[in-house]
């Protein structure tokens, strides 16, 4: 894990409209809808109010008036995982989609008009891992970051790194910094030398119920009193508060099962 923001602005500023491969969107699919907003209200101190409705009830979550995250409810025809989903901004989401699958990849939804939010296509990547593709309209995306209750950092857990970030280098067009090491497999994908996502690697250590997967990281105050949320509300902790070179990290499971991280970040 490393620092990125992609091109939401900090502290509450307008956004500028992401970069093309930046991630620019987090979406979580469950079954229980009011459940979930409850869960992630009490949690990051979100408000909700209507988004597109192409795949279902689907919620936006605002931070202090800005959006920040998107919560829909699965329909019964659909069978994705309940799980945080990163999108990446394209310029065109077709040709992407497109790419997608000439790479080894699938398409399993759209690309489709979603309102405001311009035209949209979740796919997976040759290990499996699900993603979205987001070409925007009015709605830009993640309006803020830097602050707690924002995505901070989203990285897939896979099998190896190598393999699967030569897959996003021709999707998005990200470049790689691999960690030079024999025991740590891991490459940060960048995109004009500023890190955007992470890659890492872990073998047969890549949980059996989940397969490859991709993480979001969200800032909090103070990691110890999220992780005491979490609990209390109904989640679980997967693995406890650690520290890491960017700051103190837990992963976590909301009461649904869906995996996310909480990061305290240095200083």
């Amino acid at each position: 894990m490393t620092d990125a923001r992609g091109s939401a602005r900090r502290n509450g500023a307008a956004p500028d409209r992401h970069t093309p491969g930046a991630p620019c969107w987090v979406s979580l699919m469950v079954h229980g809808l009011d459940a979930t907003e409850q869960f992630y209200g009490a949690l990051f101190g979100w408000e909700f109010r209507p988004g597109p409705q192409q795949l279902g009830p689907y919620v936006r979550a605002l931070l202090d008036g800005r959006e920040v995250a998107g919560i829909g409810r699965l329909p019964p025809d659909r069978h994705l995982p309940v799980a945080w989903t990163p999108y990446f901004a394209s310029d065109d989401v077709d040709l992407t989609a497109e790419t997608v699958r000439s790479r080894g990849g699938t398409i399993g939804v759209g690309p489709l008009d979603a309102a405001d939010a311009g035209r949209m296509a979740i796919g997976s990547d040759p290990s499996g891992a699900v993603f979205g593709v987001c070409q925007a309209a009015a709605h830009l995306g993640t309006a803020v970051s830097g602050v707690p209750g924002t995505p901070a950092w989203n990285e897939l857990l896979t099998f190896e790194s190598a393999t699967v970030a030569k897959f996003y280098r021709t999707v998005f067009g990200h470049e790689e910094e691999p960690v030079v090491s024999a025991d740590f497999d891991y490459v940060t994908l960048q995109l004009g030398g500023r890190p955007v996502a992470g890659i890492h690697g872990l073998g047969q250590a890549v949980p059996r119920d989940r397969g490859p997967h991709w993480v979001t990281y969200f800032q909090v105050d103070d990691v110890d009193d999220a992780v005491d949320h979490v609990v209390h509300l109904g989640g679980q902790v997967l693995k406890p508060v650690h520290g890491t070179a960017q700051g103190r990290v837990a992963a976590v499971a909301d009461p649904e099962g869906a995996r996310f991280a909480l990061l305290q970040p240095r200083g």
